[in-house]
């Protein structure tokens, strides 16, 4: 194996290297970076396994790549890929502090001390909104939200209450099942439950908004064509074609862009009171983060 970096060049051979199985490879890189003489320099803490200047990357870093299973040449190719990152990243850096002009480094480090800042105090924020925030939004708090808001919810796709039931054309049984179907009481529901096993396909929760494109991806006798013909708002329909036979009930659709039902839309403006619920507890917080520094004087403002 041969790594050129920084115009420093690092030779070791690797003799029959395909002859080792894969879960033998850590112990077989372990051997190999202690034996082989990458650097002649300072000593590092730990073994290390590649040098940039003054900054080693160790084993350590690198026996993770290799997990179980992963064949001889696909470890040695995912650790030299690894460390030729680091390296390029490294000499990269170092490059940069010698040739962008002070200035622009200084805006860079800000920007690296504001991004640490944020995410440490995002982190910090969020512990706090865990462990003080009440996360149980009820029906009535959505159903309220969604009653004051007329209009904001909007449809972007097409629903249907349905039920369906796929048979083949031999079925013994079809003008029983289809006179329950038609029915459908809670003796019918029960029945057809019972006989679901001998259908090709069923769907019975027609209390249940569902999408449009889901029923046609479902009935392969409807399609985007003929949707609008066969699934209208009726107690029965019949299709057939070279699959068997499909029965049909639809007992409500609603269009693109008519007002979503709250049933339907109620996860959507659970997760929105959240979110609100979650800003202002935020801003609550950052208050009295602020007020209690400086009631500890831990916070001046000076004149």
């Amino acid at each position: 194996m041969k790594i050129r970096i920084a115009g420093t060049v690092w030779v070791c051979s690797i003799f029959m290297i395909h002859r080792f199985r894969p879960g033998i490879f850590v112990l077989m890189i372990a051997g190999l970076l202690t034996s082989c003489e990458y650097f002649k320099t300072t000593n590092p803490t730990g073994e290390p396994v590649a040098r940039v200047g003054d900054e080693y990357l160790y084993k350590t870093d690198v026996e993770e790549l290799v997990v179980p299973g992963m064949s001889a040449e696909d470890s040695m190719l995912v650790v030299s890929s690894f460390i030729t990152r680091w390296a390029t990243q490294k000499l990269l850096m170092k490059g940069a502090k010698l040739n962008i002009p002070v200035e622009e480094q200084q805006r860079l480090e800000d920007l690296v001390a504001q991004y640490k800042s944020d995410l440490y105090a995002q982190a910090y924020k969020d512990a706090l909104v865990a462990r003080n925030m009440d996360s149980t939004v009820t029906d009535a708090e959505a159903k309220a939200f969604y009653d004051n808001n007329p209009g904001n919810f909007k449809l972007n796709e097409e629903l249907l209450k349905l039920r369906y039931i796929h048979l083949s054309e031999n079925d013994y049984n079809i003008e029983t099942i289809k006179s329950r179907f038609i029915r459908f009481n809670k003796e019918d529901r029960r029945y057809l439950d019972s006989v679901a096993v001998q259908f090709k396909a069923h769907y019975l929760n027609d209390s249940t908004w569902i999408r449009l494109d889901k029923v046609v991806a479902t009935i392969p006798a409807v399609n985007l064509e003929n949707s609008d013909r066969v699934l209208n708002k009726t107690d029965f329909i019949q299709l057939r074609d070279s699959l068997g036979l499909y029965l049909i009930a639809v007992n409500d659709r609603l269009k693109r862009n008519q007002e979503a039902p709250l049933e339907y839309v109620k996860p959507t403006v659970k997760q929105i009171l959240l979110n609100r619920r979650k800003l202002e507890l935020i801003k609550d917080l950052e208050k009295n983060i602020t007020k209690d520094a400086i009631k500890n004087k831990q916070f001046e403002v000076y004149n």
